[in-house]
Formats: structure tokens, C-alpha cells, sequence
């Protein structure tokens, strides 16, 4: 029996959608918010989610960007409920990774379809998978079990790194894709004088490499384990052919280019135009959304400060400086060296 958790304020709405669906032969999970939601979701891990966009606590658009940040999640079909049928607010939907979007008011017909289509593609997506690399590596991509990971590993050489141990090296020609089976790692490039700008934060579960393969060109970049790391390697030939013969698995590492070229983007304004404050702040957030999970009360950075001074692109001295003022300022805690984050919400809405 497929299970289907609904996210819907109106008590009223949601009632009458867990009883259709009850009907209908699914098993039905209901949440008032999206907080709860999204706690419900890393808990039992259901087949679809209708999400109303308009909630308090935290709304659809909130609940669908945590989801897509955790791995078990991620991939699960997601449909929209909404009383506005404005094209901004559904473009940003599908940008988050919505599958559909349904305006309100809607008849019971229509939503049943919804669900019947999305869950219909996801067995069929299933069912094409075959034997080898390709059905393997497809898993993966859609998380549909720990199986498939298991698989996809199998027989991988796997390589082990030290913390502080570079992975690959600008200007080095790439062989291989890489695949973080555990640990962190960091991009980051060099000027003459040595100093670093942090590109990019990398953990389990995340590929490393593809650029430089699609483009065929030389890192430009080096990778460094933050951690003892564990990666697996899948050698240039191979994951070509994947590329070549799959056009679901060319969408996916599109649209991980797509996601990188944007948050680059976004990395390069707030150096630009973010003040000192701003920037320290962002670098805790973005800590956070790497490797923190939404029901983790106060997330803990242990982190060497000149890794988080390169990721803000400030000086080690400035970074320091701002972490005592928002110590001070009860944003933050430090115990032993370890930053701990004790009010998300004042960070992020933090005055430039």
C-alpha cells in the first residue's frame, strides 16, 4: 500500500483529503505545517506528498527545500496545493524540485490523478533499470534503496583520505568521477600567494569531478578532505557511456550544473556586496544547510576557522572578530573551539 503524507493547515482540507485518499486504498500520514511535515517525512519516508504552499510555522516552499537537502528525501514526488495561481510562485516551485501544481479550489478527480501519474512514473522509472553501471548508478540517483547503493559500490575501487588530504589538484587532467561514500570535502582555489577562496562543500552521498569530465578540461580547482573520507571511483569511460546512453541520468548532472552555475552566483554577490556581518553569517548558514538536519535543535561547526574565514572570502582575523560579536549577541555559543548556533532565524534575517 502506497503511503502518502499530506501537509494542509486547513483541518477542514486536510480531512477531507486523507478520507478520499483512505478510499482510494493508500495509506494516509497528515501534517498542520510544515515543520511537522517535513519531521514526519524523515521519519517514515513516504511514497508522495501533497503540500499546501500557505502555512504557518513553515510553509510548502520551506518544507520542499529541506526535503531536497536530505538525502533519504530528496527524491520523493512532490505535489503543490495552492489558492493563487501565480506564475512566479509556481515557477519557483518547480525550481525547487515540485512535480506538480495544483490550484485550488480542485475536484477529487484531479488530485487522484495527480498522484496516480507521479507514483506511475516512479515504478516506471524503476522498471526500466537494468543490470551494470547505468541501473546502479540510476538508483542512486533516485535513492529508491539502500540495495542500489550497496550495488552501485560493489566492486568500485575505493579510495581513503586523510583530513587535509587533496583529492584531485588543479590543473590535473581527470580519470575518474568521484563519489563521497562518507566524510566532507571542500573545492577551493589558490592565488599566487597561497591564499584560498572556498568554492564549494561537499559530504556523503555527493559526486565530485563531473565538471571537468563534461567539459573535458583540466580541474580548476583543488578537492581537499575536511575529514577522514571515504570515495568511491568510477573511471572516465564509463561514466561517458552513462552520459551517452541515459538521458534520465544527462537531466540529473544538468541539473546539478544548473544548481552549481546559481549558487556560484549567489556566492560571488554576497562577496561582493555583503557586509562583514553578513558574510560571516551566511557561512554558518551555509554550514548548516550542508550538514545539518531540520530537527537538530543547535547545529555544532567544527570547522578550522581559516576554512570558514576562506569560505566568507574575509580575513581569519575579521572572521573571529564577528564570531565574538555574535557570541556576545546570543546568535552564536563557542565551547572548546566548536561553534554552536543557537538563533537560525536572526542569522538569516541579519541586516546587510
Amino acid at each position: 500500500m502506497k503511503k502518502i503524507l499530506v501537509m494542509e493547515d486547513n483541518a477542514l482540507i486536510r480531512d477531507n483529503i486523507t478520507e478520499m485518499l483512505d478510499l482510494a486504498n493508500y495509506r494516509t500520514l497528515s501534517a498542520e505545517n510544515g515543520k511537522v511535515g517535513v519531521e514526519i517525512a524523515l521519519k517514515e519516508h513516504p511514497d508522495l506528498i501533497v503540500c499546501d504552499v500557505m502555512m504557518p510555522v513553515l510553509d510548502g516552499f520551506g518544507a520542499l527545500h529541506l526535503l531536497s537537502k536530505n538525502e533519504s528525501t530528496k527524491n520523493i514526488p512532490f505535489i503543490f496545493l495552492t489558492s493563487k495561481a501565480d506564475k512566479t510562485d509556481i515557477r519557483k516551485g518547480m525550481e525547487l524540485g515540485a512535480d506538480d501544481y495544483i490550484t485550488k479550489p480542485f475536484d477529487n478527480v484531479e488530485l487522484l490523478n495527480a498522484i496516480d501519474r507521479r507514483l506511475r512514473k516512479m515504478e516506471s522509472l524503476k522498471e526500466e533499470i537494468a543490470s551494470g553501471i547505468n541501473a546502479s548508478l540510476h538508483l542512486i540517483e533516485t535513492r529508491s534503496s539502500e540495495e542500489a547503493l550497496k550495488e552501485f559500490i560493489s566492486g568500485r575501487n575505493v579510495n581513503r583520505y586523510k583530513r587535509k588530504q587533496p583529492i584531485f589538484s588543479e590543473g590535473n587532467r581527470p580519470i575518474y568521477l568521484f563519489y563521497i561514500l562518507d566524510g566532507k570535502v571542500k573545492t577551493y582555489k589558490s592565488n599566487d600567494e597561497g591564499k584560498e577562496l572556498v568554492l564549494d562543500l561537499y559530504r556523503q552521498g555527493d559526486f565530485l569531478g563531473q565538471v571537468s569530465l563534461l567539459e573535458n578540461t583540466n580541474y580548476k580547482e583543488t578537492a581537499e578532505a575536511l575529514e577522514d573520507t571515504e570515495i568511491a571511483l568510477i573511471p572516465r569511460d564509463e561514466f561517458e557511456s552513462l552520459i551517452n546512453t541515459s538521458p534520465q541520468i544527462s537531466r540529473k548532472f544538468i541539473q546539478m550544473l544548473a544548481r552549481n552555475v546559481t549558487e556560484k552566483e549567489e556566492q560571488l554577490l554576497g562577496i561582493a556586496y555583503n557586509s562583514l556581518r553578513k558574510r560571516v553569517a551566511e557561512t554558518l548558514l551555509l554550514l548548516y544547510r550542508k550538514y545539518g538536519t531540520p530537527d537538530e535543535p543547535h547545529f555544532t561547526i567544527d570547522f578550522n576557522r581559516n576554512n570558514l574565514a576562506n569560505i566568507a572570502g574575509v580575513a581569519k582575523e575579521s572572521f573571529i572578530r564577528t564570531l565574538r560579536e555574535f557570541r556576545d549577541e546570543k546568535l552564536i555559543d563557542i565551547r572548546e573551539g566548536v561553534i554552536v548556533l543557537l538563533n537560525r532565524p536572526r542569522l538569516e534575517n541579519l541586516l546587510n
